[in-house]
């Protein structure tokens, strides 16, 4: 599409969309009587209009009938984790089996890897992400110590080349190469937090499983973003949080996958609760672990109703919209961003913006991570007062992410002339 930097155009485009719609089903920010523009389901994405009621669907049945509404009235609790699994195999490329929902990110990666981290003294190498979130760095470290071995000696970071921010995927591949006889996992981000680089997550399962490791993948910020295809790619097990792009609320119950080949394994290890013991039995309260034969074998407590009516509420406008139209548009939404940016920053005397997110279209997702020259903190700072909500991230970063469900092409065009309004008073 030939796109034109003009107010007018992005109306046309919005016209043009078959999803604008969807916007109406969720509450934009408003601050001191100023709908904000939005830009960031990177971080946390919005609340569905729907998504109190379902909460509060829960209170009531809570009220009127107590425990018992787990098994009475309509929707029991007991029954309603399978109303997510299905939308959400989808959203990740798994069967309706390889999926469960439960606890957080962090919580279910320290799980996964009690069953698919199991080093020896040959054996025992994790290769993973530099910089990766703080969140994933501190459970590596910590769960290698207590498995018994010094993080220093075990953990293996990939990190961009010297003057480049991206990592390399040939960098990637060669370094599992170089470790195979020791290597035992390949823990990567799906999608990098801070560049929002996309990474090539059939290639490394590929690549990791031929040496003999284990792969998992931390999805926080790739679930509900771009496609994914975990079942066809092998991967072994994966985690994802669901307040980004699956718009479940701050901190939302979580979810993870592993690959049906383990769901009858039961020589894995694995740390046990009873919700995830066998349902056909779980109310005789047996003695000795007997797990449900799925990925809903790994859960371990009773789940929060309250928690999953959230999500629910947020995974059906997925399946609504459609995933793979909402695919189409976060590609052109993407690409009308960049246009914008491209032509802002070639307009000033000197450039002012570093993208150092990719530019290939099949290694990025809705996220932009600008790089600012000079004064960045100044225009993000006034970029709020503006009423745009983007992100800072130190030392120089402004993060946004404009999201296809409700986002809009005009939003885009206000920002980028907002941005270039600031530039013009010489912020920079």
């Amino acid at each position: 599409m030939q796109f034109e930097n003009t107010e007018a155009f992005a109306c046309q485009l919005d016209q043009q969309d078959e999803l604008r719609s969807f916007r109406d089903q969720f509450i934009i920010p408003v601050i001191d009587g100023r709908q904000q523009i939005y830009f960031l389901g990177n971080s946390l994405g919005l609340q569905p209009v729907r998504t109190a009621a379902y909460m509060q669907q829960v209170m009531n049945k809570w009220a009127n009938y107590g425990v018992e509404g787990f098994f009475m009235g309509e929707e029991p609790w007991l029954q309603y984790h399978d109303r997510l699994i299905q939308p959400l195999a989808h959203i990740v490329g798994a069967l309706p089996q390889e999926v469960v929902v439960m606890n957080q990110l962090t919580v279910n990666l320290h799980l996964l890897l009690v069953s698919f981290y199991q080093p020896d003294q040959k054996r025992n190498k994790i290769i993973c992400e530099a910089k990766a979130f703080p969140s994933d760095q501190y459970m590596l470290e910590t769960h290698v110590k207590y498995c018994g071995f010094n993080p220093g000696d075990v953990i293996i970071e990939v990190a961009p080349r010297p003057g480049e921010h991206i990592i390399r995927q040939e960098d990637i591949l060669q370094t599992i190469e170089e470790h195979k006889d020791e290597l035992a996992l390949v823990l990567w981000g799906g999608l990098n937090y801070y560049t929002g680089q996309l990474f090539d997550m059939a290639a490394i399962t590929k690549a990791a499983q031929a040496v003999g490791a284990k792969v998992g993948f931390d999805l926080a910020h790739a679930a509900g973003n771009i496609p994914l295809q975990l079942h066809d790619w092998h991967v072994d097990f994966a985690a994802w949080c669901s307040y980004k792009y699956l718009n479940s609320g701050p901190g939302g119950i979580g979810g993870a996958y592993i690959h049906e080949r383990y769901h009858n394994d039961t020589s894995l290890p694995r740390f046990a609760g009873w919700w995830g013991y066998d349902k056909a039995t779980r109310f005789l309260m047996q003695k000795g672990f007997n797990p449900t034969r799925s990925a809903e074998g790994w859960q371990l407590s009773t789940p929060a109703p309250l928690l999953y009516a959230a999500h629910r509420a947020a995974l059906e406008i997925f399946m609504e919209a459609g995933f793979d139209r909402l695919q189409k548009k976060r590609q052109l939404l993407n690409n009308w961003l960049w246009f914008l940016l491209d032509e802002l920053n070639q307009q000033q005397q000197e450039p002012v913006i570093e993208f150092i997110t990719p530019r290939p279209e099949n290694e990025r997702g809705c996220q932009v991570s600008m790089l600012m020259l000079q004064n960045g903190k100044q225009v993000f700072d006034e970029l709020a007062k503006a009423g745009v909500i983007v992100d800072w991230r130190e030392p120089n970063v402004i993060r946004l992410a404009p999201v296809p469900l409700y986002n809009t092409f005009e939003e885009v065009w206000q920002f980028t002339n907002i941005l270039r309004q600031i530039l013009q008073l010489q912020l920079v």
